[in-house]
């Protein structure tokens, strides 16, 4: 019995880690945002107990900081880290496109013209967090097509660093821009073309982070941080 409870208070846990992850994801919670445990625990329907210990998941995870008597918060990435992320996203998604495209069904690619539709109608409209939404399909679809638990398991683990919403919140963010850096993509899956669809995928990184380089404050983690040196580039 005390097994049972203890696997029934992980499952809650797990249920709550992912619902919090969510909101941050969508910018419910934004960077530096406090996240109260009994608030979450009231909105939840549930004792604080699995929402503290869900915290204490995302905080393992580097999504949420937890300081004595001040509570949990959103953490914000350093420049560094989100750079560095969209590098190793870059490397992950284009390991995908190899694996996924030949897997495509018709379906498949009408979902990514889907979302690719839905990104561009939410820059229309100036909406950013169904901007992000949208994005996050597109490239999760590709991802989960690939058909390997331990590559998605590793993708997902950076999207607190490299999820498009964080690029909507600093100045001078473009959201056409955003949405029309898919375009490409979505035109070599068509052609069913894995090597296409690889290489649109590692310019579209590439654009990405070229801007945000010059878009997000430098830090005193990475005063001289250059995104070329990141990638290995010259």
């Amino acid at each position: 019995m005390a097994v049972s409870g203890s696997i029934s208070r992980a499952v809650l846990a797990d249920q709550v880690k992912d619902r919090i992850l969510a909101a941050i994801l969508s910018g419910e919670y934004g960077p530096d945002s406090r996240i109260v445990e009994t608030q979450v625990a009231r909105e939840l329907g549930t004792s604080q107990a699995p929402v503290r210990e869900a915290l204490r998941g995302l905080a393992a995870l580097g999504v949420v900081e937890i300081a004595p008597f001040r509570g949990a918060r959103v953490r914000r990435p350093s420049r560094r880290e989100i750079l560095e992320a969209y590098v190793v996203r870059s490397a992950l998604e284009t390991l995908a496109a190899n694996l996924a495209v030949p897997r495509l069904s018709p379906s498949d690619v009408d979902h990514l013209g889907a979302d690719l539709a839905a990104m561009q109608r939410a820059a229309d409209a100036g909406d950013g967090r169904a901007l992000a939404d949208a994005d996050a399909r597109f490239h999760g679809r590709i991802v989960e097509a690939a058909d390997n638990a331990t590559l998605l398991a590793v993708w997902r683990s950076l999207e607190p660093f490299s999820r498009t919403y964080l690029t909507l919140v600093v100045p001078g963010a473009d959201p056409h821009w955003s949405a029309d850096l898919h375009i490409p993509i979505l035109a070599a899956v068509e052609r069913r073309d894995p090597a296409a669809v690889a290489r649109a995928l590692g310019l579209h990184f590439e654009e990405i982070s070229d801007n945000m380089s010059r878009r997000l404050p430098r830090d005193g983690t990475d005063v001289a941080l250059d995104p070329a040196t990141i990638r290995g580039s010259t």
